[in-house]
């Protein structure tokens, strides 16, 4: 087997239908957004519609939707603009947060002199909701809470509802990272009083490069980069028509086959899961990624029992077979110092371990999780 790829957490591959509608758009609309002939009209009404298409999804209004170029940039507009324009002074986050809010939250610490609380972390590596309402209850000064939705690394669901709520009891803003949900899995914002969340289209078979805010009608949030007036002032800068037409489309794709294509993948991850347990009988799962109602179903973050001697060499290995997956998330998975969100909660026996994160698409196969298993055996043995 020439090559499996197994980690879709990281970034997906694009749907034919989305290429086409890239490639057609590049072809046929050359015109800048912001221009007012018709060719520059055409252009702007193609964002437009995406724009519609992407509210509608999400129960929300167009004029909510701020195109950005990708997940990093809509979190980190989000979060300056809250204590720069907003008055936040306070910012509850958690220490499994994606370094697209952790970093951000360290610099406006510095920067800001706001005060930075972490919620504790459950052994399972899920937020605990009693340290949360502890720490709005006695939060003197204007917060934002930023939890992420689903934990890139281990999959496990935050309970956005219970949040919202919590934030809205305590007259707090509310932001998730929402990266990994978008696309697959069905979101209704008029029900869930969340303020901002941020999405990235090549999470769910669309381009890199491309993504949103959404940003709660009235909210105020003031634009990161500064030059003209583009996305009504929220994000200066020319849109890319092709990328923005193909994240739309890449969106409708996700959203008419969510039913059957969950499905497909909840069997492919259970499967996997199954084929471990009965050939590598040590392996242990890391956080609630093995619960299907605590977790996405499109991820594995597997501790595999290999001695910390032989562990530097398994990714290596892997590559060498042709599977591509991540060690922690493949944003710092060249970083020394291992996952932040492993070390968040998991013990020292088990940190001593290799943990690889598998994650999946509609696009794998069981054969790929045979081949998969049967070279980790191999290895382990």
């Amino acid at each position: 087997m020439s090559q499996v790829y197994f980690d879709n957490a990281a970034t997906t591959a694009i749907r034919p239908e989305v290429l086409e509608r890239m490639i057609e758009v590049m072809r046929e609309v050359p015109g800048n957004p912001s221009s007012t002939h018709a060719v520059g009209r055409k252009a702007k009404s193609i964002i437009e519609q995406a724009r519609k298409t992407i509210a509608n999804y999400l129960h929300v209004t167009p004029g909510e939707i701020v195109f950005t170029s990708g997940g990093t940039e809509a979190d980190n507009l989000i979060i300056n603009s809250a204590v720069r324009d907003l008055g936040v002074r306070h910012i509850i986050t958690s220490p499994i947060e994606h370094h697209a809010v952790i970093h951000v939250v360290e610099h406006l610490q510095l920067a800001y002199d706001i005060k930075v609380s972490m919620v504790r972390i459950k052994e399972c590596g899920s937020v605990d909701l009693d340290h949360l309402t502890e720490l709005l209850a006695g939060s003197e000064e204007k917060t934002l809470v930023s939890l992420m939705h689903i934990n890139n690394e281990i999959g496990n669901m935050l309970d956005l509802e219970a949040v919202a709520k919590l934030a809205k009891e305590h007259n707090t803003l509310f932001h998730s990272d929402m990266v990994q949900s978008v696309g697959h899995f069905d979101l209704n914002l008029s029900e869930i009083p969340v303020d901002f969340i941020a999405a990235a289209a090549h999470k769910f078979h669309g381009p890199k490069g491309v993504g949103f805010a959404f940003l709660r009608k009235n909210s105020k949030v003031k634009s990161l980069i500064f030059g003209g007036g583009q996305e009504r002032g929220s994000r200066a800068g020319t849109e890319p028509v092709h990328n923005i037409a193909g994240m739309e489309t890449a969106l409708i794709k996700a959203q008419e086959n969510l039913a059957e294509e969950r499905a497909y993948i909840e069997e492919i991850k259970w499967y996997f899961k199954e084929q471990l347990e009965t050939h590598i009988p040590d392996v242990h799962f890391n956080g609630n990624c093995h619960d299907g109602t605590k977790s996405t179903y499109t991820l594995l973050n597997v501790c595999l029992p290999v001695p910390e001697d032989k562990a530097l060499m398994l990714l290596f290995q892997l590559d060498l077979k042709g599977i591509a997956c991540s060690k922690g998330s493949a944003c710092q998975s060249g970083s020394d110092q291992g996952s932040h969100v492993l070390n968040a909660f998991l013990t020292e026996d088990k940190l001593k371990k290799p943990s690889i994160r598998f994650s999946f698409s509609h696009e794998n196969t069981k054969e790929e999780v045979d081949y998969v298993v049967a070279t980790l055996k191999d290895f382990i043995a």
